[in-house]
């Protein structure tokens, strides 16, 4: 099996179509395992834990209703069993359409859609401890709602006891998986395609 995650997920082999076509951008290839193995594989853990980026990494793919989100619920699951069938149980009180938000003031007001502004069960809180339901919440917020994203909803993830690195690090995380979750899903489209 390849140790690329994207052909993992699309399910390219060596010497497959896709796999040529995915050669020719070596570059965005080998740069898009950097970004996973930085985020997903990192040995630098002190400001966002393994257990809390597979718990978002889940979350995130979760919410987008991909069909990769598997992959990370096993991922979760090898790390916390427990964890991962609370965010089970959480995810259909969470699913919802998007994107959502307000606009400032002016003529992108008219696009303004009111959404729903959700927060975790105490179950899932109990579950996932109060650092880390912050997180989810925050990555729901990022999901559904990006126009939303504001100072205040960072000072939710300060006050849940969040450092600056690791709000960083959650916010590349959720970025990166949105940016995978397309690339996986253009390149399936491909894939039957060429089939």
């Amino acid at each position: 099996m390849t140790t690329d995650v994207i052909d993992q997920l699309v399910g390219i082999r060596p010497g497959d179509p896709l796999d040529t076509l995915r050669d020719q951008r070596p570059n965005a290839r080998a740069n898009a395992q950097a970004s996973f193995d930085a985020l997903l594989r990192s040995d630098e853990l002190s400001q966002v834990a393994q257990r809390e980026r597979l718990a978002v990494a889940y979350w995130t793919v979760a919410l987008s209703k991909s069909p990769t989100a598997s992959f990370y619920r096993d991922l979760l699951a090898a790390e916390d069993a427990g964890l991962a069938a609370a965010l089970d149980a959480a995810l259909p009180a969470a699913l919802t359409d998007g994107p959502y938000g307000d606009y400032p003031d002016g003529p992108l007001t008219a696009e303004n859609v009111d959404g729903p502004h959700w927060q975790p069960s105490a179950e899932l809180g109990v579950a996932a401890g109060p650092r880390l339901a912050a997180a989810l919440a925050h990555t729901h917020l990022l999901v559904y709602r990006p126009r939303d994203a504001s100072a205040d909803a960072l000072q939710e993830l300060l006050d849940a006891g969040w450092s600056t690195t690791g709000i960083v690090t959650l916010s590349q995380l959720v970025a990166f998986l949105s940016f995978q979750l397309r690339v996986v899903a253009g390149l399936t489209v491909l894939k039957g395609e060429l089939a």
